[in-house]
């Protein structure tokens, strides 16, 4: 009895995850998300003006930085909060322009930290369940919301909040749900597509610099 019982228990766990897969909420999702993945992944480059702003409601803190990033294929040029990051694919260049030092680093593929500027626009494409979570408008702008469940349960948030531009399929706004009760969101301010990206815009020129202090920690 207690064997048929445990089958019984797996058997409608199963079923009610193959309804959730098919429902209308999560179809919806995918079928925004498959659009934004088409759309983005049409373009040589992108390049955005950006908001960045950490949030913790609880302790009442709020801090917002304006950015620039520029993204050709895996490769990036971001520029925040003091710091300009050149990544060519395989190598990283964290410029600390105020304290003239520049850290050159290996990224970790698995790293925690979600919200990075190599996937700020295809974060939605891998390690997660989705379901649409409305509309709303937002300066004229009818912006639709998915919302992103991370199937590795350790990851340090919850969830991430998608908010995609339904006359363009272009990512407005993501907001990361921490666990720890900070928030991390990105808002697009502005964004231009197939500017011209040479590829020494990804990398770091240390004779340009001859005052920085190189520190390597590959």
């Amino acid at each position: 009895m207690k064997k048929f019982i445990k089958l019984l228990s797996i058997t409608l766990l199963f079923t009610s995850a193959t309804l959730q897969a098919q429902s209308p909420e999560v179809l919806k999702a995918k079928e925004i998300l498959d659009k934004v993945s088409e759309v983005t992944k049409s373009y040589s480059s992108i390049k955005a003006d950006f908001t960045f702003t950490l949030e913790n409601k609880q302790a009442d803190i709020e801090d917002s930085y304006d950015g620039t990033i520029l993204i050709s294929g895996n490769k990036y040029k971001a520029d925040v909060m003091n710091a300009e990051s050149y990544f060519d694919g395989e190598t990283l260049w964290t410029y600390l322009t105020e304290v003239g030092e520049v850290n050159i680093s290996t990224p970790d593929p698995n790293d925690e930290m979600s919200l990075s500027p190599s996937n700020i626009f295809s974060i939605h494409e891998d390690g997660f369940r989705y379901i649409f979570a409305g509309e709303e408008v937002s300066d004229g702008k009818q912006i639709q919301i998915v919302d992103l469940f991370p199937e590795d349960r350790n990851k340090p948030f919850s969830r991430i909040k998608l908010y995609v531009n339904k006359a363009n399929n272009h990512i407005s706004k993501i907001m990361q749900i921490g666990k720890d009760g900070n928030n991390y969101i990105i808002e697009i301010n502005k964004m231009e597509t197939n500017v011209p990206a040479e590829e020494s815009q990804f990398v770091f020129n240390t004779e340009e610099h001859p005052d920085v202090d190189v520190i390597d920690l590959r």
